[in-house]
C-alpha cells in the first residue's frame, strides 16, 4: 500500500511523527486483508476483534512531507488465537528501508474473550 505524506503527518521537525507510522501499519495490514478477499468490518460483524498486543519498531531513517511511502506486510506466524505480522515502510523513490516493525494481533469475541481464527483468515495466511 502507498501512502504520501502530507504536513499534517509531521512533527516539528519536519519528520513524520513516529506515532503516524502505526497508523501506516493498521492500514497496510487491512489493506493486506483486503487485497485476499477478506473485509475486516466483516470480520467484526461476525464477531472478530483483532486489537493489537504486541508491537516492536525500529525507526531506521525518517520520511519528510510529500515523500512516497510503501507499506509493506507479511505473515510471519500463526498461532490458535493470534497472529503476528511483518511490516516495513520504504520510501519508494529509493527504496530505503525507513521503519521496521512486528504487530501481534489477538483475535477475541464479545466480552474479550480469546477466541480461536476464523479459518477463512486461517487460510489465507497459509
Amino acid at each position: 500500500m502507498e501512502v504520501r505524506i502530507y504536513y499534517e503527518d509531521t512533527d516539528a521537525g519536519g519528520m513524520v511523527y513516529y506515532a503516524n507510522y502505526l497508523h501506516y501499519f493498521e492500514r497496510g495490514r487491512t489493506e493486506f486483508l483486503r487485497e485476499r478477499g477478506l473485509s475486516v468490518r466483516e470480520l467484526h460483524d461476525r464477531g472478530f476483534v483483532f486489537p493489537v498486543v504486541r508491537v516492536e519498531v525500529d525507526y531506521r531513517a525518517p520520511a519528510v512531507h510529500d515523500d512516497l511511502i510503501r507499506v509493506e506486510t507479511c505473515v510471519l506466524e500463526v498461532r490458535k488465537t493470534s497472529f503476528t505480522v511483518g511490516q516495513q515502510v520504504v520510501r519508494v523513490l529509493d527504496g530505503k528501508l525507513l521503519v521496521d516493525g512486528k504487530v501481534t494481533l489477538a483475535c477475541v469475541g464479545p466480552g474479550m474473550k480469546a477466541r480461536r481464527l476464523p479459518e477463512e483468515l486461517v487460510q489465507v495466511f497459509e
